[in-house]
C-alpha cells in the first residue's frame, strides 16, 4: 500500500506554457469589426450634406424616388416629406452627394421639374416618361442648409449673361413674371418679377437685359410698357398699337437709348429707371419746361376733355391740363376758364438770346401782332375739340378781368360758332321781309299779264293782222302775174312771213293757257311761295337747335328725357 503512494509522489507535476498574445481565434472579428467600420467610414465620407427644402406642394416628389439634378446628373436624392409644424408648407429632406456643398449657397434655387402648360408653352414633356425631379441653380454667398423652393422654374438662368435693372411705375398693369422685354422690336430680355414699393404707392419691376443688349442700357435709357393693345380716341381720331401678340397675353416693356452729345452714366448698379405707360409719355417727359396760360370760352366746350392737344399751325405744343365752370353772381353769368400748358422746347429759336427771346416776351409779341386761340374740331366721327393758336391779326385782343395767378391768351369763336351767327343774323334780316306782300304782288302781277294776254284787243289785233297777211297774199298773186321773178321771191318772203306768224299765234296761244287763272303755273308759283315760306321757318328752327346743341350736327338730335 505505501508503495504506490510513493510512487504516485515521485510522478512529476505537468507542465503547461502559457501563450502570450492575441489568440488566432480573435481575428476573424476583428477583421470585420475592421472591414464593417472601414465601410462606415467611407460611407460617411462619400456621402454629402443633408439639406431641407420648403415648397407650397408635394406634387410630383416622392421620398426615395425623386432625384435632385444638376444639368442633367444626379446629385441628391429625397429621403422624406413632411409637413411644416403650422401645416403652411411641406419639408423635403434630401440627402446630397459629396462635393456639393459648392452648390449649397445662400442664393442657391431649387425647383421642381414637371411637364408645364402655359403661355410661354410647353415645358418639362420628359418628365412625363422618368418623372419629376428637382433642379438646382447654383448661386453665391454663405454656405445654407435650408432652402426655400421656387415654385415655377426662374426666367433667367445664373449663367446667361447680362444684366438686370430696376424699373418703377405707378402702376403694374397686365405685367408679370416672363413678360418680354423689347428693343426695336426685337427679344432683349424678360421681366424676372415685381414687388411693391416701400412708398406703398410705387411698383418696382425686376428686368433682366441679355447680351449683346445689355450694352444699349445706359443712364438715359427710357423704358415704357407695350402691354395689351392700346387704343387711343382722342381730336387726332382712333390710333391702335401693338408691339407683339406675345405682349397682349403676357404683357411687355420695350426700351430704347437716345442718342446724346453729354456724358452718360455706365455705372448701373443702382440706378432704378422709370416706367413709362407708354411711349407718349417718354415723349412727354422729353420737354421739362412748361408754361401755363388761361383761355376764357362763351360758348359750348362739350368735346374738350382734359390732355386735349394745343397746336399752332398743325403741330402740337402743348396741352389742355384744366377745364372748369365759373359763375359771376354780380352780373350771373357764366364763364368757361381752360387751363393749357404749352411747352416751348418744341419750337426752335432761330436768332436772337437773352431776356428778349425769352417764352414769354415772345408770346407777348405774337399776341399784338395777333396770336388768337380757339377751338377747333379735330374729328367729326368722335367729336373731340382741340385747341388751336393762329395769327389772326385782324381780331380784337378779348381778355377777361379776372384775379387769376397765370397769364391769359385772347380767344376768338369757333369756326362752326362763327357760321351758326352768320345763319342767324341772316334769319333775323329775312324774318324782317314780308314775303306775305311779295307773294300777293307777284300774284297780282301773274293776273294782269294773264288779263292782257286774254283781253279783246289783243284778240282783234291778231285777227286784223291775218287779214292783212290775207290781203297782201292777193296782192302779191296779182304782182306774180306781171313780174314771175319778183312773185317768186314776194311768195317765198310770204310764206315766211306766214309761218313766223303763224309760231306767233302759237306762242300766245301757249301764253294764254300758261297765265289762266287755273293754269298750273300760276298754282305752283303760289305753292312754291308757301314752301319757301315753311323753309326759311324750317332754317330758323334749326338755327336755334345747332346753337343750344352743336353736337347734332353730328350725333343727331338729342331725344327728350335722355342724359347726355
Amino acid at each position: 500500500m505505501n508503495q504506490p503512494e510513493s510512487t504516485a509522489a515521485n510522478i512529476p507535476a505537468p507542465h503547461v506554457p502559457k501563450r502570450s498574445g492575441i489568440s488566432l481565434v480573435w481575428i476573424v472579428p476583428i477583421v470585420v469589426a475592421a472591414v464593417g467600420g472601414w465601410l462606415i467610414f467611407k460611407t460617411l465620407a462619400e456621402k454629402g450634406p443633408l439639406i431641407t427644402i420648403a415648397f407650397k406642394t408635394a406634387a410630383g416628389i416622392e421620398a426615395g424616388k425623386t432625384k435632385i439634378r444638376y444639368k442633367d446628373m444626379d446629385i441628391g436624392l429625397v429621403d422624406s416629406v413632411r409637413f411644416s409644424d403650422d401645416f403652411s408648407h411641406v419639408l423635403i429632406s434630401a440627402q446630397m452627394a459629396n462635393e456639393t456643398e459648392l452648390f449649397l449657397r445662400r442664393e442657391t434655387r431649387f425647383w421642381v421639374v414637371k411637364p408645364r402648360l402655359g403661355l410661354r408653352g410647353v415645358s418639362g414633356l420628359s418628365t412625363l416618361i422618368s418623372g419629376a425631379f428637382i433642379e438646382i441653380e447654383p448661386g453665391g454667398g454663405a454656405e445654407q442648409r435650408h432652402f426655400e423652393g421656387l415654385e415655377a422654374p426662374p426666367v433667367v438662368k445664373a449663367e446667361e449673361s447680362g444684366r438686370r435693372v430696376t424699373m418703377v411705375s405707378a402702376e403694374l398693369g397686365s405685367i408679370g413674371s416672363g413678360a418680354p422685354m423689347y428693343y426695336r422690336g426685337s427679344l432683349a430680355g424678360e421681366v424676372l418679377g415685381h414687388e411693391l414699393g416701400s412708398d406703398g404707392k410705387s411698383v418696382l419691376v425686376y428686368g433682366f437685359i441679355k447680351a449683346p443688349f445689355d450694352k444699349l442700357v445706359r443712364g438715359n435709357t427710357r423704358f415704357w410698357n407695350v402691354s395689351g393693345v392700346d387704343v387711343e380716341v382722342s381730336s387726332e381720331g382712333i390710333s391702335v398699337r401693338t408691339e407683339s401678340i406675345q405682349s397682349v397675353l403676357l404683357g411687355g416693356i420695350a426700351f430704347e437709348t437716345p442718342e446724346s452729345i453729354q456724358p452718360v452714366d455706365t455705372d448701373l448698379d443702382e440706378v432704378v429707371f422709370t416706367l413709362h405707360s407708354d411711349k407718349d409719355s417718354v415723349e412727354e417727359n422729353v420737354f421739362t419746361q412748361r408754361l401755363r396760360f388761361v383761355l376764357f370760352f362763351d360758348g359750348s366746350v362739350r368735346g374738350l376733355n382734359i390732355d386735349a392737344p394745343v397746336e399752332f399751325k398743325g403741330i402740337k405744343v402743348g396741352k389742355v391740363v384744366d377745364v372748369r365752370l365759373e359763375f359771376d353772381s354780380r352780373d350771373t353769368t357764366f364763364r368757361i376758364p381752360v387751363m393749357i400748358e404749352i411747352e416751348p422746347e418744341r419750337v426752335i429759336p432761330r436768332g436772337g438770346t437773352g431776356e428778349d427771346s425769352s417764352p414769354l416776351k415772345l408770346l407777348s409779341t405774337l399776341v399784338d401782332r395777333g396770336l388768337r386761340a380757339r377751338l377747333q374740331t379735330g374729328s367729326l366721327l368722335t367729336g373731340q375739340l382741340f385747341v388751336e393758336l393762329d395769327m389772326h391779326p385782324d381780331t380784337p385782343i378779348r381778355l377777361v378781368n379776372a384775379e387769376i395767378p397765370y397769364p391769359q391768351l385772347p380767344t376768338i369763336p369757333a369756326s362752326l360758332a362763327e357760321i351758326t351767327n352768320s345763319v342767324k343774323r341772316f334769319l333775323v334780316k329775312l324774318d324782317g321781309v314780308d314775303l306775305k306782300e311779295i307773294s300777293n304782288e307777284l300774284l297780282a302781277t301773274l293776273k294782269g299779264t294773264n288779263q292782257l294776254v286774254n283781253s279783246q284787243e289783243l284778240t282783234m289785233a291778231i285777227v286784223d293782222a291775218q287779214a292783212a297777211v290775207g290781203s297782201l297774199r292777193s296782192i302779191l298773186s296779182s304782182v306774180e302775174q306781171r313780174a314771175e321773178p319778183i312773185s317768186e321771191n314776194i311768195v317765198q318772203a310770204s310764206a315766211a312771213g306766214h309761218e313766223a306768224l303763224a309760231k306767233v299765234q302759237t306762242t300766245l296761244d301757249l301764253l294764254n293757257n300758261v297765265l289762266r287763272s287755273d293754269s298750273p303755273l300760276q298754282y305752283r308759283a303760289i305753292q312754291m311761295t308757301d314752301e319757301l315760306t315753311e323753309t326759311l321757318r324750317s332754317i330758323r328752327i334749326f338755327v336755334d337747335l345747332l346753337e343750344r346743341n352743336p353736337e347734332s350736327v353730328i350725333f343727331g338730335k338729342p331725344v327728350p328725357g335722355a342724359k347726355k
